[in-house]
């Protein structure tokens, strides 16, 4: 596993021919049951570009910045490495609220591969997003929830911050196009563990279905909840942001019902999601920690950093920004394009099946 670091003992920019790179991951908070498969799928990334000799002809060096402190810590953070000339980029998994403060103090100083999900909208100089967007992700799931299963009376439940309320007011719009409507908005503080207030105002809102906007441990707890009150019996539950760690977590028993998408699942049935999967655990064993979607982004994450400095041959930021657009190569998830700074990339559509995902479709 990667270990953070004090400055002071990092290996500087230009020196032993190193470039460095700040992997910012959760490792503690509701988002820390993401962090070890980010660091472990960050780490199999970086082995792999130095045994292709390397990015730049430099060797690809991590450091570890916790992205579950508070947004204005890793920031300053970030910040000072940068600052200190001890990082050449940023990359990793972390809440927008975390990015939304990082991503000015970077400033275009350096690239920033910011690999969440997320709701769109990013726009300052140098960031570059590998995640799903709303459009990809919750405005067609929506549509095949009408069509397939007449669904569109929806309640939101979401963590209070700007990735669960930007995303609502994009299923506002997409639910007015299809005759639909949001029952119902519920907005929890980070770290929430007591939901029974919550489950009755899902009950009161006469929906058909619950969109699940909550972060790691909080969608643990949600669904525990929800299926304590039996709800699973009469309603879906469906968030872009669950996956393998929650799964588990949640426990088998609390997973009817439960729907996710995504552009990566562990046993997504593809050649290169396989080969991706078998890559992963010969490195780091049986027990690694589960491989999911977002441990995945953070691999996603130091492979683009490496294919756009490759391409730009430098580590300017206006020359790689100048040079990314079209940038397309094979990734775990299949072919993957840049465009407008975003990677384009296919999503599917999964069923919960006990502690696993049955991968039903691409939307």
């Amino acid at each position: 596993m990667l270990e953070a670091s004090p400055p002071g003992s990092l290996v500087r920019p230009g020196e032993a021919d190193t470039l460095n790179v700040a992997i910012v991951v959760p490792l503690q908070g509701p988002a820390g049951i993401f962090g070890p498969s980010c660091e472990c799928c960050a780490q199999l990334a970086a082995e792999e570009v130095n045994a292709e000799s390397g990015v730049l002809g430099r060797e690809l060096r991590l450091t570890l910045v916790d992205g579950g402190a508070a947004p204005a810590e890793v920031a300053d953070e970030v910040d000072a490495l940068i600052t200190a000339g001890v990082v050449d980029a940023v990359a990793g998994w972390h809440i927008s609220a975390v990015r939304e403060v990082v991503a000015p103090r970077v400033g275009g100083r350096v690239p920033y591969i910011y690999t969440a999900l997320y709701e769109g909208g990013e726009r300052t100089p140098g960031v570059f997003l590998t995640g799903e967007t709303p459009n990809r992700q919750l405005g067609p799931t929506l549509r095949w929830f009408a069509s397939e299963l007449g669904i569109r009376r929806w309640t939101i439940v979401g963590d209070d911050y700007v990735w669960p309320r930007a995303s609502a007011a994009a299923v506002h719009r997409y639910l007015n196009e299809l005759g639909g409507e949001v029952c119902d908005e519920i907005y929890v503080p980070l770290g929430t563990e007591d939901f029974e207030h919550t489950i009755g105002r899902v009950v009161a809102s006469r929906c058909e279905a619950v969109l699940m906007l909550l972060i790691g441990n909080d969608a643990v707890a949600f669904n525990r909840a929800f299926c304590r009150a039996g709800l699973d019996r009469d309603y879906i539950r469906f968030s872009s942001l669950i996956e393998e760690n929650v799964l588990l977590a949640t426990g088998a028993e609390n997973t009817r019902g439960l729907m996710t998408s995504a552009g990566y699942f562990e046993d997504l049935p593809t050649a290169s999601g396989l080969d991706f999967a078998a890559s992963y655990f010969r490195r780091f064993g049986p027990t690694a920690p589960v491989l999911n979607s977002l441990g995945e982004s953070c691999y996603e994450g130091v492979r683009l950093l490496t294919e756009l400095l490759r391409r730009a041959g430098e580590l300017d930021v206006g020359r790689i920004q100048t040079m990314a657009e079209g940038l397309e190569y094979e990734s775990p998830r299949g072919t993957v394009q840049v465009r407008d700074r975003h990677l384009m990339q296919r999503v599917f559509l999964a069923a919960a099946d006990g502690l696993q995902w049955d991968v039903l479709q691409q939307l």
